[in-house]
């Protein structure tokens, strides 16, 4: 592995959402970009803190490369992360569980199946289609 540089900037103090905010820029010259499990570990032993308290997130790598800019957030604890960070990114990192739904489109349909009821018929109309 080649060498990788971070760089922090805009750094903020944000105590209301208990976390500390940056931009982050990546130097890596030599390689096409850097994990966001990657820098997560490195933001951590810059900062002094666990690895799971930061999130990495909206990097963009330069044209020409060997430049990526992201943004960080660096929780004061774990259960601050889970209360604030929203929930998608917490299953990026794989502190939640995807909830598993059906498709855009076949909610869609199912509502508009259920138009054609009134009142209680409306639950059965969903799943006597289905069959």
């Amino acid at each position: 592995m080649s060498e990788v540089t971070l760089r922090t900037r805009k750094f903020i103090r944000n105590p209301l959402l208990a976390r500390r905010q940056m931009v982050v820029d990546v130097l890596h010259p030599n390689r096409p970009n850097v994990s966001k499990d990657e820098l997560r570990s490195k933001l951590s032993e810059l900062y002094k803190c666990a690895k799971d308290q930061v999130s990495c997130f909206g990097f963009r790598t330069q044209y020409g490369g060997g430049k990526s800019t992201g943004f960080a957030l660096i929780y004061d604890s774990q259960t601050m992360m889970k209360k604030f960070e929203p929930h998608y990114r917490l299953v990026r990192v794989g502190m939640a569980t995807k909830i598993e739904k059906a498709s855009r489109q076949q909610r869609k349909q199912r509502k508009n199946r259920a138009k054609e009821f009134r009142g209680t018929a409306k639950k059965g109309a969903a799943q006597a289609k289905k069959k």
